[in-house]
């Protein structure tokens, strides 16, 4: 950038004060006229203008909330609209909640946070490249769909590319394109992270997971000529580093609840189970690897078969089995091994 110095003003160029106040005037008249941020019109009932709401007297349990054109709210008791959140030249596609937030993925690659409760847009957050993606113009058959088939399409690449993390106290929200994803804060709206794929490589917003802990994406990388050599499946989170794990082009993840994903890669490789909150891999049982695991399997393993063989000069040895146990000597439930924490 180049600075240019200052000039010292000659008489001839200082404006009449008349031509001043008409600059202001102006200047005031385009500021009044100037549309609302981002399109951005909220309104109740019939189009009236929605009126304040006393956010303690009213939550997203009290509303039904649903999309298209943009963010409907109608109360569960009665059905009535409540309000609606509408953007100019735009079109809600997939809504999400983060906490008590409503999360809306809009056609022209806006995506926004509003409070149920009193209606108020929090922030707006633009995700570079969304909108084509959405859309998918310039796909092999784009020309051919039709426009039933492009909202479909529009729909469910939206779903694909919003995935919310509720993490305890302080949820946060992930946005995936095949070349870049993004995690906001939803208390703000800031960015966090952004990362893109290596060379040769695209993140699969379709098969991408989430739990409540982190999000997890697929990618799938290529050769010269086009043809699939590998993938792999990268972890992201908010409060900590994420990970990585190179698999198969084909890899599929599997939510089990909320911390753990089953990851499948193929019909030779065994399935695996991954803690996204302790950022682990399950130990199987019977590895030699077992007494150090960071994450031993749900429910715990079970005895050794060895534990289990009369020892020499048990009566079971000789043939005689022992007594059967009373309900006194019976082992308390308390003393079985316990499942991994959640």
């Amino acid at each position: 950038m180049s600075w240019k110095p200052l000039r010292v003003l000659t008489p001839r160029s200082i404006l009449p004060a008349s031509a001043v106040v008409l600059v202001l005037a102006a200047g005031a008249a385009a500021h009044a006229n100037k549309p609302v941020p981002f399109g951005d019109r909220v309104a109740g009932p019939g189009d009236a203008g929605a009126t304040p709401v006393n956010s303690e007297s009213l939550s997203s349990a009290d509303l039904d909330l649903r999309v298209g054109p943009g963010l409907e709210a109608f109360h569960k008791q009665t059905g009535e609209q409540a309000w609606s959140y509408r953007r100019e030249g735009a079109e809600a596609l997939y809504l999400a909640m983060a906490g008590d937030n409503a999360i809306v993925v809009w056609d022209d690659g806006m995506v926004t946070s509003v409070r149920p409760g009193d209606h108020e847009v929090r922030w707006h957050r633009a995700v570079p490249g969304l909108a084509d993606w959405l859309h998918g113009d310039g796909e092999p058959g784009a020309d051919k769909r039709t426009d039933a088939q492009r909202k479909a399409l529009a729909m469910q690449r939206a779903a694909g590319a919003l995935h919310t993390v509720q993490r305890d106290g302080s949820p946060w929200l992930a946005l995936v394109t095949p070349n870049l994803t993004m995690g906001l804060r939803d208390a703000d709206g800031d960015l966090r992270y952004n990362d893109k794929p290596s060379g040769g490589c695209v993140y699969d917003p379709l098969r991408a997971v989430h739990t409540d802990y982190a999000v997890l994406i697929p990618r799938t990388c290529t050769n010269s000529s086009g043809q699939a050599v590998s993938g792999g499946i990268t972890g992201y989170r908010l409060d900590s580093n994420g990970w990585a794990t190179s698999t198969g082009p084909n890899a599929t993840v599997k939510v089990l609840d909320r911390s753990r994903v089953e990851i499948t890669d193929g019909p030779i490789v065994p399935p695996k189970v991954f803690d996204t909150k302790a950022a682990a891999p399950e130990t199987p049982c019977g590895s030699v690897d077992a007494p150090f695991a960071a994450v031993r399997p749900q429910g715990g393993c079970a005895a050794d078969p060895s534990a289990l063989l009369p020892a020499a000069g048990d009566p079971a040895a000789a043939g005689t089995a022992p007594d059967a146990p009373t309900p006194d000597s019976a082992a308390p439930t308390g003393d079985q091994p316990a499942g991994q924490p959640q």
